[in-house]
Formats: C-alpha cells, sequence, structure tokens
C-alpha cells in the first residue's frame, strides 16, 4: 500500500474522486487535513510520500476493501473514509508490532555483551534524539564523547552540555523507578524535572514596543502562568491554564495507575495516550516535551516492552501526529487532557510505527551479518558489499592512511578506493580533521566493537 500526499485546507476535507478500479486495486484521490503526515514512520510497506500536484491516495487494496472506501465515498461526504484509514492502519500496525515484540521475548534473555550494546546504543540514541528535537546543538559523536567519556570535543554551548548531562541522569532515574512495582506520582515527575532543568532561572523577552520583560521557569514546579503554542497556521493554540493542571496532572495520575490494574489498554497505546494527555497539560514552563518521551518508556519499560526513541529527523511527522489528534480532539484543554484512546489514533498509530521500526533495528542488530553492520547516528548502515568496511576499518587503525597504502593492504585499485571513499565522505560516514586536509576521522562504529 503506497500513498502520495500534498497539502489541502482542513475545510476542505473530503474525498474527491474515485478515479479507477480494476482486479481488485484501485486509485483513490483525496483531500484530507493538511496535518496528516508526508511521510510514514520505518515501514516501506505503508510509506506516505510527498506529492507537489495534489492529495492523492494510492490505495492497492482488495476489492473488498475497495468497496467498502466507494461506499464511504458516497456516504459520509469522506471524513468518515479518513477516519476509517487511521483505525484500519492502526490494527495493521498492531499486529505487526504483535508479531515483532513475540520474536523479542522469544530471543530473551539476551547475551551479556548484547545487552551491553543495545544498551549503550538506547542511551545514546534517546538523549541525543530527544534533546536535538527541542533545539540541543550537540552532535551525536559529541553526545556520545560527552556520556561515555565526559569529555568535549569541539566547540559546544555550556547549556547544551549541562542539559545532556542531566536528561541521561533523568533516563537513569526513570529506568531505575519502572523497575519498581511502586504506582507512579506526580512526585516522582516534578523530581525527574527538577533533575532536568536543575534550578530556576529566568527567560527575558522584547516586547513589540521595545520593552524587555522576564519570567522565571521552576524546577520541579507546575507552572504560575500560562503557555501555549503558535500554530502554523498562525493560531495560538492553549494548554491548561495553572489554575487548572494540578488537578489535571492528578487525574492523569490516577487515570494510569487505574488503568493498569483494569488492564484494557496495551502497554503501547497507555504510553501513547498519556504522552498525548500529558502534552496538553503542559504542566511546566520548559520540558514538557522531554518529560512525555521519558515518561513513555517509563511505561513501556514497567511492561517488560523495549523503550523507544523519537528521531529528531522524525520530529515533523511527530508534530503531525499530536496535530491530528488536537484537530479529533478538539482545543479546549480539559478535553485533551481526557482524550479518548480513539480521538488520539493518529498519534497511537505514529507510536506503534516507530516502536516498531526499533525493535525490528534490535532484531536486525542480534541477528545480523554484524561484519556487515555499522552504526551512524544511533542508526544501522548495512553495506552491500565488503569493500566499505574493511576501508573503514583501515582508516580506524590508520586514520592518515595513503589511498596506495589503503590499495595495497586491501589488494583494490586505487580508482575502486577513491570512489569508495567519495561516496563514504558524500554521506558523511568519513570526514576530514576541521581545519585541516589530510587524514580522516570515521564517523561511524562498528556493530562488533559496539560495546560498554
Amino acid at each position: 500500500m503506497n500513498f502520495s500526499l500534498d497539502d489541502t485546507s482542513f475545510e476542505k476535507a473530503q474525498i474527491s474522486a474515485v478515479t479507477t478500479h480494476a482486479g481488485g486495486n484501485m486509485v483513490l484521490a483525496a483531500r484530507l487535513p493538511p496535518v496528516f503526515p508526508r511521510e510514514h514512520y520505518g515501514q516501506k510497506k505503508y510509506r506516505l510520500k510527498y506529492c507537489t500536484t495534489s492529495w492523492v491516495v494510492y490505495c492497492h487494496v482488495s476489492g473488498i476493501i475497495a468497496a467498502l472506501l466507494f461506499c464511504l465515498y458516497h456516504f459520509s461526504g469522506g471524513i468518515f473514509a479518513y477516519q476509517w484509514y487511521v483505525s484500519h492502519l492502526c490494527i495493521i500496525n498492531m499486529a505487526q508490532l504483535d508479531k515483532l515484540y513475540r520474536q523479542w521475548l522469544d530471543i530473551q534473555p539476551l547475551s551479556a555483551d548484547d545487552e551491553k550494546r543495545l544498551k549503550r546504543k538506547f542511551m545514546l540514541d534517546f538523549n541525543y534524539n530527544s534533546n536535538h528535537i527541542e533545539g540541543n546543538t550537540l552532535t551525536y559523536g559529541q553526545t556520545e564523547v560527552l556520556l561515555l567519556f565526559g569529555e568535549v570535543i569541539g566547540s559546544a554551548k555550556m547549556k547544551d552540555l549541562e542539559e545532556m548531562k542531566a536528561h541521561n541522569i533523568c533516563l537513569n532515574m526513570v529506568e531505575r523507578e519502572a523497575d519498581t512495582d511502586e504506582p507512579l506520582t506526580e512526585t516522582f515527575i516534578r523530581q525527574v524535572h527538577q533533575v532536568m532543568l536543575r534550578e530556576d532561572y529566568k527567560v527575558y523577552r522584547q516586547l513589540p514596543g521595545g520593552e524587555t520583560t522576564s519570567y522565571t521557569v521552576h524546577a520541579g514546579r507546575y507552572k504560575t502562568r500560562p503557555n501555549s503554542v503558535i500554530t502554523p497556521t498562525g493560531e495560538r493554540f492553549e494548554y491548561a491554564s495553572p489554575e487548572e493542571t494540578p488537578a489535571l496532572m492528578a487525574d492523569l495520575v490516577q487515570w494510569y495507575n487505574n488503568a493498569i490494574s483494569e488492564g484494557t489498554l496495551t502497554p503501547v497505546q497507555l504510553a501513547a495516550l498519556f504522552h498525548y494527555r500529558y502534552i496538553r497539560i503542559h504542566p511546566f514552563e520548559d520540558g514538557n516535551g522531554r518529560i512525555a518521551r521519558l515518561m513513555v518508556n517509563f511505561i513501556l519499560r514497567r511492561h517488560s516492552w523495549p523503550m523507544m526513541v523519537i528521531r529528531s529527523k522524525n520530529k515533523k511527522a511527530y508534530l503531525n501526529a499530536l496535530g491530528l489528534a488536537d484537530a479529533a480532539t478538539g482545543p479546549i484543554p480539559a478535553d485533551g487532557a481526557h482524550a479518548s484512546l480513539k480521538s488520539v489514533a493518529p498519534f497511537v498509530e505514529y507510536i506503534e510505527s516507530a516502536l516498531t521500526a526499533d525493535i525490528s533495528s534490535m532484531l536486525e542488530f542480534l541477528s545480523g551479518d554484524r561484519e556487515m553492520m555499522w552504526w551512524y547516528e544511533g542508526e544501522i548502515v548495512r553495506f552491500s558489499t565488503p569493500t566499505p568496511a574493511r576501508i573503514l576499518r583501515v582508516l580506524q587503525s590508520n586514520p592518515n592512511a595513503s589511498l596506495s597504502a589503503i590499495s595495497t593492504t586491501l589488494g583494490i585499485s586505487r580508482s575502486a578506493i577513491q570512489k569508495q571513499m567519495d561516496n563514504l565522505a558524500e554521506k558523511g560516514y568519513i570526514s576530514r580533521p576541521e581545519g585541516k586536509k589530510r587524514g580522516w576521522i570515521v564517523n561511524m562504529t562498528s556493530v562488533i566493537s559496539y560495546e560498554i
């Protein structure tokens, strides 16, 4: 099933035409909300691609499903067809996720070496991506050196360095707490926030008239002033007021603890719904996105699921999925703080897809040919031939190796080595030291050497 989508106004959201239907397949031209994600989240089978002409959905489906969509088009004006698509895709994603989760359980317990490699990978991936989403400027390499060795390479802002270290401590707090049987409390959430921000600080802003105003961001305390965000359409989207926040947070924590006892939601649904409700409250003046993503992993780990990473490169899709849930839930903060699973289905689908990609990546790491696999900025790179990996290993042992030396060592022509190195450099896998024209830095890590 492939989809191509492009912008249109939400007010005109409707199925516009069924253009062809033959042999059980059909092409459906559709107009859908502008916040619908333009790219899918790791599943090639259901990839959404950007199209510059119109919102066009290419549905390669059975004749039965095609007929159903055709009826929905005629009798609902298209909106129900769109809602049906989201619900149907959630079911498909959950089935695929359950299958991968069973495969994950089948290989437990992991060997000590595999456990260490995966732990190190997740620690770096999660800290880098969750902070990068919020504007932290450290590179993946700087994050790795900082968190593993306590050192700083290149130029970096002190705020970003301290923020990254504090976030890693928060991750450790969440992991330890998730491994207990203690009920979730507001106190714990505030403690994590206190560690993340470290201390209160002032934010200064210049008003249109030239005057400067300021407010205090409180570490570990709920907000004392309203907060909101400006949407892409220029509208102000309000979160819960400071007066509403304590009661809504109490409701959220109580709901979560009750939901565990009831057992009607899967851990993934529980994590996605908690994230969404928490974000609609936005209880702190800063750090809400990072706390939300930490709490997703708190819930997953407590229920013996692998933890997940929302990657900064997918930030737009992540925010789009939240935006779709906002559109279904409505603008009233209290409604968002008590949102139903159905209304946040697009965000649940996003979380399921992201987690599916993460578990698939972990299974690939554990079962694939490690000689051919490398990490690059937290993701697996699998080379189709042995040559690039062999070149990388030569450069790791001798960063100043010349083309002739590499050619002699590997028994490959200089031209072939040059072509491979140009390709590695173009993709950022290798780079020159800053300000130098000789020598190479290998920006990748071999899966084999990925140990703590």
